[in-house]
């Protein structure tokens, strides 16, 4: 075939150094994620002495970092080096790894839509069982003082909750200075009166309530995570067309 040219499937390098662009910057802020959880569990001494994640009778806070810089971390490398590679197994991973999320991303929509009742018993069940744990580690101690004063909250559905907790608990025999209290964090402070105020609503109504107003906020934003997980798939997809195409016409 001399003096002609044979013209053939081509990769697209548009769809290739676009999810290479994106998941690189997703697999840089996966290991930030990671860095600064293993450095949190550093600093509490967690790393020397593994045994010592089960002590915390709550939720460690530090979970969210590690599990969600887990996740980017592995989304990002088998996209990034997928596409930069034309590796077609690392780019048909991250398909079926972005599928399965948008797939639990859905199911416990509708699960929490389906049980309501079953979700508000087990947030419940979830507050107050770090209201316990709330001196035992200071980033847990951090999560719901934050949780408290941005929803003007207290406990799970009322002050009453931190009975639970030995140091504010109002029985007979607690010796602690913080007696039938409550954390900072509850108080409500008006200067001009210069009177303090508990707040009185718990956090699990307070949430509720959150939700409604913000229903339209919300929603637009698992649209668009949803959206854009399954524009991740079918350019990937695509691009795992393109790659075995090219290959096939070798």
């Amino acid at each position: 075939m001399s003096g002609k040219q044979f013209k053939g499937h081509e990769v697209s390098c548009c769809i290739k150094y676009f999810i290479f662009g994106f998941n690189i910057i997703f697999w840089l802020l996966g290991v930030a994620f990671l860095g600064i959880g293993l450095w949190a569990w550093n600093e509490k001494g967690v790393l020397s002495n593994i045994s010592s994640i089960t002590d915390l009778g709550g939720f460690d806070p530090v979970w969210l970092f590690l599990v969600t810089g887990g996740v980017m971390f592995i989304l990002g490398f088998a996209g990034c080096i997928g596409a930069l590679r034309e590796n077609t197994f690392l780019l048909k991973f991250f398909s079926v790894f972005l599928g399965i999320i948008f797939f639990l991303e859905l199911t416990a929509g509708v699960l929490a839509f389906t049980f309501k009742d079953w979700i508000k018993d087990q947030l419940n069940f979830f507050i107050n069982n770090n209201i316990r744990a709330y001196r035992d580690d200071i980033d847990l101690q951090n999560l719901i003082d934050f949780t408290q004063e941005y929803w003007d909250c207290c406990g799970a559905f009322g002050a009453d909750d931190w009975n639970l907790n030995i140091y504010f608990n109002c029985t007979d025999t607690n010796p602690s200075r913080e007696k039938c209290g409550v954390p900072f964090s509850c108080w409500l402070v008006r200067d001009m009166e210069q009177k303090t105020y508990i707040h009185v609503k718990g956090c699990v109504p307070q949430f509720e309530k959150w939700l409604q107003d913000n229903l339209t906020l919300v929603a637009g934003i698992f649209i668009g995570v949803a959206l854009l997980q399954i524009f991740g798939i079918c350019l990937a997809q695509n691009l795992v067309s393109d790659i075995e195409a090219v290959r096939a016409s070798w």
